[in-house]
């Protein structure tokens, strides 16, 4: 992936309608609508582990793995604040995981109900509010874990191991895209980055913690136009520069 060119790419009652108008239809209908529920949130449920016969042994493995390997760009020699940290780290992912699943069931119960659409927005609002407010209390229990073992060096590694480092590469393609930033704008960069990493920390995949970092380098290319900043030629210019870096680099490994 050339990140030159990717980085800057950035409540109603139920409607019965005729024949549910006497009790027994009404609770029949209620029961159907509730089993038909249980149905895709239990599929929902199924979905991730059943898929390539996966269990949630397997998940939770490859959640380990995955955070052992952040955890080893942390330079820790001590094997109990080591197994600590991987421990903390794939709970966190398992966590989250649960949250972002938790609410696509309910999600998905409700749209599988009769109801008007405003009730439906309102009732999904009310989903994501709760996940919302169960990712922050995740968010500030793990980061509270965090602190009591390692240094704020280490945890920023974990931030950008979570996140795929996208902030840091981030960061440093803009300054290298526009050489003439000024303090205050590198500082409004990193800062919107860092607001970005911490979002995007908490989301259950890589697609959607992409989408995070997509929606902050959008605000990000509105407030450097707004600057003054024409961005399609800075990246053009850029392009140059880096083209000429490469063929540089090329006629010095010839000439060796």
């Amino acid at each position: 992936m050339n990140i030159s060119k990717q980085f800057i790419n950035t409540s109603s009652k139920f409607n019965f309608k005729e024949g549910y108008q006497d009790q027994k239809s009404i609770i029949l209908f209620l029961h159907a609508a509730s089993f038909k529920s249980f149905i895709i949130c239990l599929s929902i449920s199924l979905a991730g582990f059943v898929a390539n016969g996966q269990t949630e042994a397997d998940f939770k493995k490859m959640l380990e793995d995955r955070s052992v390997k952040i955890v080893n760009t942390l330079g820790l020699t001590d094997s109990g604040k080591y197994n600590e940290v991987v421990g903390i780290l794939a709970d966190q992912y398992f966590n989250i995981n649960k949250v972002h699943d938790k609410t696509k069931e309910s999600i998905a119960a409700i749209h599988s109900l009769q109801l008007q659409n405003e009730e439906k927005i309102s009732r999904i609002k009310i989903e994501e509010e709760k996940k919302a407010t169960q990712l922050s209390k995740l968010h500030n229990a793990f980061l509270g874990k965090l602190q009591k073992t390692l240094t704020e060096e280490q945890i920023e590694k974990i931030k950008d191991g979570m996140t795929y480092r996208v902030m840091p590469v981030t960061y440093t393609a803009y300054q290298d895209m526009i050489l003439t930033l000024t303090p205050e704008q590198k500082e409004k960069i990193y800062s919107w980055l860092k607001e970005a990493r911490e979002l995007a920390m908490d989301e259950g995949s890589s697609e959607d913690k992409h989408k995070v970092f997509g929606k902050y380098k959008g605000k990000i290319n509105n407030y450097l136009s707004a600057e003054g900043y024409d961005i399609r030629k800075e990246e053009k210019a850029w392009q140059e520069r880096l083209k000429e870096k490469r063929q540089k680099e090329a006629v010095q490994k010839g000439t060796q």
